[in-house]
């Protein structure tokens, strides 16, 4: 009997409803039916009963966002294995690192990764294979060298007549058996397994069903953000695939060209994003506009004020293809000034509030009933509170509850007890809410910082670095105009004793930013740096006031 809570019977309701559409599309590139998904995972199937992966076995995933690192994913869920997802842009050794941590025994890789790591430093892999073609870069296992030399024929073996929907069934997981294990950091060692259940992946999926119901099967997205991240993989692959729609893939850096040309194709309905990239269309297509002498005379006029708002609005919907019903910008708010106009033009934009300890939504609300500077409502299945006697005025750390929130950390008892209490979950941020529900995050705790696409950049974890080179007393890292600058407070005393010149000291911080972006993912490197005069000023317990310096 199928049960209501299985998102693998999604996945291949998904697929036997929609056989011949079109479901994943690398831009530029190849394209697949749902039916070709279909056999693929079956293949992949095939390749890993016979290569002795068991269900709950550990299969890592690191490269750039393709239609076949969506099937190899697909296909390791559906099996009852365990996916790791690792973001592609990290350095060798913390790939090293979360290949072995996850005890993982396969590896799907893009090419130009696997040119950079080291075998010997992974000694639990039984194989890794090409994500392009699933061809075999390494093999310590016969058993994994004879199937995929025989995949076809053993294929042909379990499919005599021919491969149909009727042949399409999947593992069915009680909810609370582990799917996935999705590394909150990967820029140290301090990296956290996040645990994910197949019922949280569920309840995150059903939310988007119920929340996103104006997308229809065979409609067109474009997915932007990385696989390897809970935003993209859930509401931009999982969620969509299983509703039948047809997900494209950018397949290389985001460029605002490259966007703009995937919308203009794709025409899509949903468009999911980081702020940065709406901040910057906002920046650098309308706001110049707006600044002209006869602009700001003809806003001044209540009537052309609306007309000319009207118009912008149309041009802005046209930049996103056209067709767009709803934006929703996630993992941090939106600028000010940016979200005052979008609002005055009646844009449809929402920003939501995730994390990937909740795979990720914990909260949403639709653009037309969202409020300026709110993350939405608590979503379904899910419980809230703030540590706070006046939670509407007074802000405190927002604590979670229910189906979404995952199982723990892999691995670290004690990160996931610091986190955890009856129940609830810390999420690490300070918040208010208002009393219809809405959300306002007030500040991170953990002063974690957005990348660029959406990932997770502690600044603590750079500056532990930094402050170990050569004659840097102490740093701050911190995010202007989007971009990562490094506030350096120079061993001055060393420097002096050694008696080092401005420009030497200088000079050797210099040196200390590009060695240190050559150890750091593209991301998460430093972009700027000062060096401070002060010393940074200090709470009674000596940890620096960051807030002072976040301007």
């Amino acid at each position: 009997m199928t049960r209501k809570d299985d998102i693998n019977q999604y996945i291949a309701q998904a697929i036997k409803e929609n056989w011949e559409s079109l479901a994943l599309t690398d831009f530029d590139g190849s394209s697949f039916q749902y039916r070709d998904v279909a056999r693929k995972i079956a293949k992949l199937h095939i390749l890993f009963d016979h290569t002795v992966i068991k269900s709950g076995d550990k299969i890592a995933l690191c490269g750039r966002n393709s239609a076949q690192w969506a099937i190899a994913f697909l296909a390791v869920v559906t099996y009852g294995a365990v996916a790791v997802p690792i973001l592609h842009d990290f350095k060798a050794d913390n790939i090293h690192h979360l290949v072995n941590h996850s005890e993982s025994k396969l590896l799907f890789v893009d090419a130009a990764i696997w040119e950079n790591l080291d075998p010997d430093n992974m000694t639990l892999l039984e194989g890794a294979l090409l994500i392009n073609d699933y061809s075999i870069l390494l093999s310590r296992s016969k058993r994994l060298d004879t199937s995929r030399h025989n995949l076809n024929r053993l294929f042909g073996e379990k499919y005599p007549e021919r491969f149909t929907a009727d042949n399409v069934e999947y593992f069915s997981p009680a909810p609370d058996r582990l799917a996935l294990i999705n590394y909150t950091s990967g820029s140290t060692g301090l990296s956290k397994g996040v645990m994910l259940s197949y019922g949280n992946l569920w309840s995150n999926v059903q939310f988007c069903i119920d929340g996103l119901d104006f997308l229809m099967p065979d409609d067109g997205l474009v997915c932007m953000l990385p696989l390897a991240h809970m935003f993209g993989l859930m509401v931009e692959l999982l969620h969509p695939f299983v509703k039948g729609c047809h997900v494209s893939f950018l397949t290389r850096t985001p460029s605002p060209r490259v966007i703009m040309e995937a919308f203009a194709r794709v025409k899509p309905k949903l468009i999911v994003t980081v702020p940065l990239i709406i901040e910057k269309i906002i920046r650098t297509r309308v706001f110049p506009m707006l600044d002209k002498p006869l602009m700001k005379l003809l806003l001044n006029v209540p009537v052309i004020d609306d007309k000319l708002f009207a118009r912008i609005k149309n041009k802005l919907t046209e930049v996103f293809g056209g067709n767009l019903r709803q934006i929703i910008i996630g993992g941090a708010g939106l600028n000010n000034d940016v979200e005052k106009f979008l609002r005055r033009i009646h844009f449809p934009y929402t920003v939501g509030y995730g994390m990937t300890e909740c795979g990720p939504l914990v909260a949403y609300a639709p653009w037309d009933i969202q409020r300026q500077s709110s993350c939405g409502r608590i979503v379904d299945r899910m419980e809230m509170k703030i540590a706070s006697d006046d939670p509407a005025n007074k802000p405190g750390v927002l604590w979670v509850k229910g189906d979404n929130v995952m199982q723990g950390y892999y691995k670290n008892p004690e990160a996931t007890a610091a986190v955890f209490d009856d129940g609830w979950m810390n999420t690490g941020d300070i918040c208010t809410v208002d009393p219809d529900g809405f959300l306002y995050i007030r500040g991170r705790d953990k002063n974690m910082i957005l990348g660029p696409s959406g990932q997770n950049i502690y600044p603590e974890e750079i500056e532990m670095q930094l402050n170990a080179m050569p004659y840097v007393g102490e740093s701050l890292i911190v995010e202007r105009n989007g971009r990562l600058v490094a506030l350096i407070y120079p061993d001055i005393e060393n420097a002096k004793r050694q008696q080092m010149s401005d420009s030497e000291l200088a000079d050797i911080m210099r040196q200390n930013i590009a060695a240190l972006n050559s150890a750091l993912p593209a991301f998460s490197q430093i972009a700027d740096h000062k060096i401070m005069s002060e010393e940074f000023e200090k709470t009674p317990k000596r940890s620096i006031k960051r807030y002072l310096y976040q301007h």
